[in-house]
């Protein structure tokens, strides 16, 4: 089973972030929950190991419920 890389993993992170945010640019709030769940299962399929998605979703909503 392959691990969650939770280090970061991009050359220039802001730049990821500036096109997250650029994707989302003139969307209504429920367009952008539907974009996000669609990428969200995008990605998990680029993944395709389950059990690195449950620790992605764990980490995800642990940082939601706890701050970080």
């Amino acid at each position: 089973m392959t691990t969650l890389n939770i280090q970061n993993n991009f050359a220039a992170p802001d730049d990821f972030y500036e096109h997250l945010i650029d994707a989302h640019r003139d969307l209504s709030t429920e367009q952008s929950h539907a974009m996000n769940a669609a990428l969200v299962l995008l990605l998990a399929n680029h993944i395709g190991d389950l059990g690195v998605i449950d620790d992605a979703l764990q980490k995800a909503r642990d940082t939601v419920q706890n701050g970080g």
